[in-house]
């Protein structure tokens, strides 16, 4: 499990099947949400992936633990808001809001992870990355919406909107600070570091959690759905998402979340039997148009 063997795929191959596990995953909570509490699932989603992920990081944090003390403050930021700050938000504000709210909600990201990178970075972006957001944002509002302006306009906010936004933000800054790694953490090293940290950050709120609101049941529900988070949109994803990050620039990797409705449908067709409709294809071609556009001087 090193990240030099992701460097024979393209990072875009990488961030497709990234997208793909975290629809997964806001699918899987949203449905799940009555029966399994927020941040039991955030806490036990990170214990289990770092009890999968140590024995083969392990070498790799140690070496690079003389690096990792002199960054101290860049790899506990990340651990909280990457682990932490950003599942646990989406999965509380998924107890409250819809899923077309929050899809909605976050495909401001590719937005704000560009300004964001042009604040702290100064990574210049161009007008075809631009165009690029624009039309891929487009393709989403024809799917959220189902080419109806009219839903626009039906939409009712709600708290749980609110820990969306603060997610997308989390996210976007978490992505940036990705982009401030020395080369010796790059890897392994932090992302051993920061699922570790991260769940140990969790615990006090779960343990809070299961006190005052709900206890965590292990049955074959949570347990499958644990199994599934722990392994494909976290170890998987964050390691496809880091190493992307580190190779296009966070401009050109943030235009990939207006994937998730593409995702979230074709997922509901084949497991929920939903049925595609035309203007599912008119929001897909021009999510995917805006993406090559956003790319199109990479390609």
């Amino acid at each position: 499990m090193q990240y030099s063997f992701l460097d024979r795929f393209s990072p875009y191959l990488l961030l497709v099947l990234t997208i793909l596990f975290w629809a997964g995953n806001f699918n899987l909570a949203r449905a799940i949400h009555v029966d399994v509490p927020p941040l039991g699932l955030s806490f036990w989603r990170w214990a289990v992936a770092a009890l999968i992920l140590l024995p083969f990081a392990w070498s790799a944090m140690r070496g690079a633990l003389p690096l990792a003390q002199t960054h101290w403050r860049l790899v506990l930021a990340l651990a909280v808001l990457g682990i932490a700050g950003f599942n646990s938000l989406v999965y509380v504000g998924l107890q409250t809001t819809t899923a077309t709210n929050g899809v909605l909600l976050q495909s401001v990201t590719p937005i704000t992870m560009i300004l964001l990178a042009s604040w702290v970075l100064h990574e210049k972006s161009h007008a075809w990355q631009w165009l690029g957001i624009g039309v891929s944002l487009l393709g989403v509002l024809v799917i959220i919406t189902r080419a109806d302006v009219s839903v626009l306009q039906q939409l009712a906010f709600n708290r749980g909107d609110v820990w969306i936004v603060a997610a997308t933000l989390d996210w976007s800054l978490y992505t940036v600070l990705l982009r401030k790694l020395p080369e010796g953490l790059k890897g392994l090293p932090i992302l051993g570091f920061t699922v570790s940290l991260g769940a140990l950050a969790i615990l006090p709120l779960y343990v809070y959690e299961s006190v005052t609101f709900q206890i965590m049941p292990f049955t074959a529900l949570s347990v499958a759905s644990i199994a599934y988070v722990a392994v494909f949109p976290s170890l998987l994803s964050y390691m496809f998402w880091n190493h992307a990050t580190q190779r296009l620039g966070v401009s050109r990797t943030g235009q990939f979340s207006h994937l998730m409705p593409v995702f979230g449908i074709l997922l509901a067709t084949l497991l929920l039997g939903e049925r595609l409709q035309f203007y599912h294809a008119i929001g897909m071609i021009l999510v995917a148009a805006g993406i090559l556009l956003a790319n199109k001087k990479r390609i």
